[in-house]
């Protein structure tokens, strides 16, 4: 099975090392960080630093001069990944015989929606979530389109793994994050991505909903969730919260909000790409999931892109539904934390990815060649090799 290392471009930038011990951990691929959100990240192997603090979202490449004149842009980054961050990291590591693909992250940026906080998915309350810019706004879409085509397309790019590409709702790490005490599942989850902001408050109006009475309805319905009854798990949870109807309706409208700025951010990425560009995306094959592996229908995202890259840290049957379409060419990676410190199990890898190949996964994805210890790195080189 073709690997694939997650890499930032300050992991390899200042450590001429950094390509030749990525390669020889077995991967064929580096997927590369060309636009991405903030984060606090260690470099445990860098000569000159041992913390990278990226302050805000930021593209790690020059922007060209697509965004004149326009309100929402790309910001820059700071002193973490300065200049062509990217492109100095990309010629390094295909220097070391890999192939690079950009890793882009779209609908997840902090700064975006503090700076521009109608940009922000609104909930059932009126609270506003800045690090999720709704995708049915259409200035939102349109940066977030022009963001996917000008950041997938980096020069000696063979492809690009697409993230955040559909909803974002609460869970995050956000900060020194405290929204761990009451245990939401996926139905409140759900309950509480719900946007109502007035794009989409005028989509629900188009599917037949009052707004208003919806947002009503969601707050009853979550009042049991704040008491601490348990919420039940999967989509029968949340109609049993929200009631069939309204499930239903709102889903259809988030589905097809997400479906088609998927399918306008593929064709812009097209549209820029040279031939045989790959274009996939991380998604989770529950449509109502949001975040950073966002929810799609596995027939209609496999008509679109090129192939998927699926979130197995919790078990790798979230497969299985984009193994059964029909499409045999399509790359299914099954994505694997290989960071002891982060919950990964990279002593299990050679099994994972065995029973991962079993459920039908044709690639995988390593997170994360710049974060892990040593020792993770080393056993992941031994998994691969008996692969």
């Amino acid at each position: 099975m073709k690997a694939s290392a997650f890499v930032y471009p300050w992991d390899v930038n200042g450590d001429p090392e950094a390509p030749a011990r990525i390669a020889a951990l077995g991967v064929a691929q580096a997927t590369l960080a060309a636009a991405y959100h903030s984060t606090r990240a260690l470099t445990p192997r860098h000569p000159r630093h041992r913390i990278v603090t990226a302050e805000h979202a930021a593209v790690l490449y020059p922007a060209d001069d697509r965004w004149a004149g326009r309100e929402l842009r790309p910001y820059a980054a700071g002193d973490w990944a300065p200049g062509d961050a990217f492109g100095e990291a990309a010629g390094a590591l295909t220097e070391a015989g890999l192939e690079v693909h950009t890793w882009v992250v779209l609908a997840h940026n902090s700064r975006l929606g503090a700076e521009h906080p109608d940009t922000s998915v609104v909930n059932a309350y009126g609270d506003r979530y800045p690090w999720a810019p709704c995708i049915a706004q259409p200035a939102t879409r349109a940066y977030l389109t022009g963001l996917a085509a000008e950041a997938a397309v980096r020069p000696g790019a063979r492809g690009t793994e697409l993230e955040s590409l559909g909803w974002y709702g609460l869970q995050h790490l956000h900060a020194h994050d405290k929204t761990g005490g009451i245990g939401l599942g996926d139905a409140g989850q759900y309950l509480m991505a719900l946007c109502f902001c007035p794009s989409c408050r005028d989509g629900y109006g188009r599917h037949g909903l009052d707004a208003d009475q919806l947002a009503a309805s969601v707050r009853t319905a979550l009042e049991p969730v704040w008491q601490g009854a348990p919420s039940d798990g999967g989509w029968a949870g949340i109609e049993k919260l929200l009631g069939e109807t309204l499930a239903h309706t709102t889903r259809a409208y988030r589905d097809d909000t997400a479906r088609t700025l998927q399918e306008q951010a593929v064709a812009a990425v097209r549209a820029a790409a040279p031939d045989g560009f790959q274009v996939l995306l991380h998604a989770d094959p529950a449509s109502y999931h949001v975040g950073a592996n966002p929810g799609v229908d596995p027939a209609h995202i496999l008509s679109v892109a090129d192939g998927v890259v699926v979130p197995c840290a919790g078990g790798t049957g979230t497969l299985t539904p984009f193994a059964r379409q029909e499409r045999e060419d399509a790359v299914i990676a099954a994505n694997f934390t290989v960071v002891s410190g982060m919950g990964g199990s990279p002593g299990t890898l050679a099994a994972d990815a065995a029973e991962a190949r079993r459920l039908g996964a044709t690639e995988l994805r390593l997170y994360h060649a710049g974060l892990a210890s040593d020792d993770d790195l080393e056993t992941v080189r031994s998994a691969l090799a008996g692969l």
